[in-house]
């Protein structure tokens, strides 16, 4: 029986019970509510096998579908993506026009079906700045999938930390009151309502979060995996959660 698994049922258990806040401290406990993974390794998962990045692209798409249904079992409330940074444009410009074409392409193929699961999608980073048939795809999807209850699936697209930060500044200076605190800048954030992440995981055998939720990360637990991101799986999953069970979060107490 995987981990997922066992918690899923103890959380059945406990609604049975009408135990709600049990169930709650339950989770919390035992799985993050709010889990980030930088999705890492797509082209050298293609290199090795000497095939174009892009299809390095098409088969990590299939890794985050199948880590989007364990990670709802898991009971994990909010998962966070990193499916195209600030920086990435920098790329070679037939990639960058294969992926926001494959970005598109998912969204219209993928939505009904996580619609279907309860999943809501929301996208956060510079959307206005995507090309206009990309940023309407994103619309959509987040309208088709606004009043589902399920996992909260934040794809982080055109998407910098350090940009984030900056444009949270700007509001926080032209909004926030003199008594304005650090809560009230958080809710200045791309995803004022994502809870910060108390698992970041990084596939890939790279150590570094590369600008990804520095405000939100600041107290993460961070797992790295030498899996490329396609081979990630589930079981993989499960291993980053358990990892996650045997931490001690202080949060700077003792």
């Amino acid at each position: 029986m995987t981990l997922r698994t066992r918690l899923r049922s103890a959380r059945a258990l406990l609604r049975l019970r009408g135990a709600d806040e049990a169930a709650t401290t339950e989770v919390s406990r035992d799985v993050p509510v709010s889990v980030a993974i930088i999705m890492d390794g797509n082209a050298r998962w293609a290199q090795r096998r000497r095939l174009p990045i892009a299809a390095g692209h098409r088969a990590g798409a299939q890794a985050l579908k199948r880590v989007v249904r364990a990670a709802s079992d898991a009971g994990i409330e909010d998962l966070t993506v990193f499916s195209f940074s600030t920086e990435n444009w920098s790329r070679p410009e037939p990639e960058v026009t294969d992926l926001l074409g494959l970005f598109s392409e998912l969204i219209d193929r993928e939505t009904s079906e996580l619609d279907s699961e309860n999943v809501r999608m929301r996208f956060i980073g510079r959307i206005d700045e995507l090309p206009d048939e990309l940023r309407d795809r994103i619309i959509w999807s987040q309208d088709q999938t606004a009043a589902n209850t399920g996992l909260n699936l934040f794809v982080a697209m055109n998407y910098g930390g350090r940009s984030e930060i900056i444009d949270a500044a700007r509001r926080f200076v032209a909004e926030a009151g003199a008594d304005a605190d650090e809560h009230d800048f958080g809710r200045m954030m791309y995803g004022p309502d994502l809870r910060d992440p108390e698992l970041v995981i990084r596939t890939s055998g790279e150590q570094r979060l590369s600008n990804f939720l520095l405000w939100q990360a600041a107290y993460a637990e961070l797992y790295f995996s030498d899996k490329l991101w396609p081979d990630f799986t589930p079981e993989d999953l499960d291993a980053a959660l358990a990892h996650y069970a045997g931490c001690q979060r202080r949060f700077g107490a003792r």
